[in-house]
């Protein structure tokens, strides 16, 4: 047969003559210096890994990967057994909405590092790290999922919980809000006032969206497991709370060396306003999902909290406390996140979270 297959076949005729490409007639390149690598703005090679000018970053996408879990390792069926059968309508409603607002904004966080942040980083140990990043958060977009699918809840309906329940809705609001401009593949980062933006935009997600929203997000489902109900959801969420530890530590150390290097200066009363704002909302947000206080938890306990990460977040940006003295009303909170799988080998596949060195999460 004399048919040819397509990719073989012949576009330009032999006697075309291909132009050089500019790239290639300015041959030989400059080398890459370390030193000329920035975080936004950079002339750098984006394709060129090393020289690192941002070592600890290529050491957060190691640590990140030594993470590695999937949400079908962990039994759900006593979780199926308490939701239909042990869980009281005040604690069934704590749960659903939590994960109403959980489903929402893990999407949301994804989009806002594949589309906001990663697009402008001009240092590829920066963008590599965030590109795990954006697998984390799908991962725990399917980790929900695999939890309502587990339990037969009306998918429809719990998704969009966040559209008409006004609580949940609200923080989704306040942050497409304070996202939307930057997700724009326009922004001009060059302009100083658009830098500032894209500086308290990144402050909000690293320090509030991720470090509070979510950090503090998972506590009433933490409340119920420690009395041995919805264990296996719980174990997810502990999962899903070491990634975002991480995701909210590496966001808010590029934050303070992008303001290093760039010189920036935050507006202190924006800085302020953020804080109450979202404050207001998450008050608004536990007075709904704990409407009726359950055993071990309310809403007073759980704005508290929030307060009290919240001066942690500030602290580690070294930025004044929003609400100094705020006390630690769960200290069990912070155990969360030393979780360790411990299996009986003949009735499971031994998995452990950490598959190598131990995390320090401060």
């Amino acid at each position: 047969m004399n048919e040819r297959l397509i990719w073989d076949e012949e576009i330009t005729p032999a006697t075309t003559t291909t132009p050089i490409s500019p790239s290639v007639a300015m041959w030989p390149a400059a080398p890459v210096r370390a030193s000329d690598k920035r975080i936004v703005n950079g002339a750098t090679d984006i394709n060129q890994l090393a020289p690192f000018k941002y070592p600890w970053a290529w050491e957060w996408f190691l640590k990140a990967n030594r993470n590695h879990w999937t949400p079908l390792e962990i039994n759900m069926a006593q979780d199926v057994h308490d939701y239909h059968h042990r869980l009281t309508p005040s604690e069934r409603h704590v749960f659903e909405n939590v994960l109403a607002y959980l489903t929402t904004s893990d999407i949301l966080a994804m989009r806002n590092i594949g589309l906001a942040v990663m697009e402008k980083m001009t240092a590829p140990e920066l963008q590599i790290y965030q590109a795990r990043q954006v697998y984390e958060e799908a991962l725990h977009t399917w980790t929900y999922q695999h939890c309502i699918e587990t339990l037969n809840l009306d998918q429809a309906e719990i998704y969009n919980r966040y559209r008409v329940v006004p609580e949940i809705y609200a923080k989704i609001v306040i942050a497409n809000r304070r996202l939307e401009r930057i997700l724009r593949s326009d922004f001009d980062l060059t302009n100083r006032a658009n830098l500032h933006e894209f500086a308290m935009s990144y402050l909000f997600f690293a320090a509030v969206f991720e470090g509070c929203w979510f950090y503090n997000g998972f506590s009433p489902i933490f409340a119920l497991q420690r009395r041995g109900l919805m264990k296996g959801t719980a174990e997810q969420l502990q999962y899903i709370m070491r990634d975002e530890v991480l995701h909210c530590g590496f966001g808010l150390r590029l934050l303070r060396q992008l303001i290093d290097e760039e010189k920036l200066l935050l507006d202190p009363d924006a800085v302020t306003t953020m804080w109450q704002e979202c404050e207001a909302a998450e008050s608004t947000y536990a007075n709904y999902i704990l409407r009726e206080p359950i055993l071990g938890y309310s809403a007073e306990l759980h704005i508290s909290q929030f307060r009290f990460i919240a001066n942690r977040r500030a602290r580690q940006m070294g930025l004044p406390e929003p609400w100094p003295g705020a006390p630690n009303v769960l200290p069990w909170l912070d155990e969360q996140v030393n979780l360790r799988k411990e299996k009986n080998f003949f009735e499971t596949r031994v998995t452990e979270y950490q598959t190598g060195g131990v995390l320090a999460w401060e």
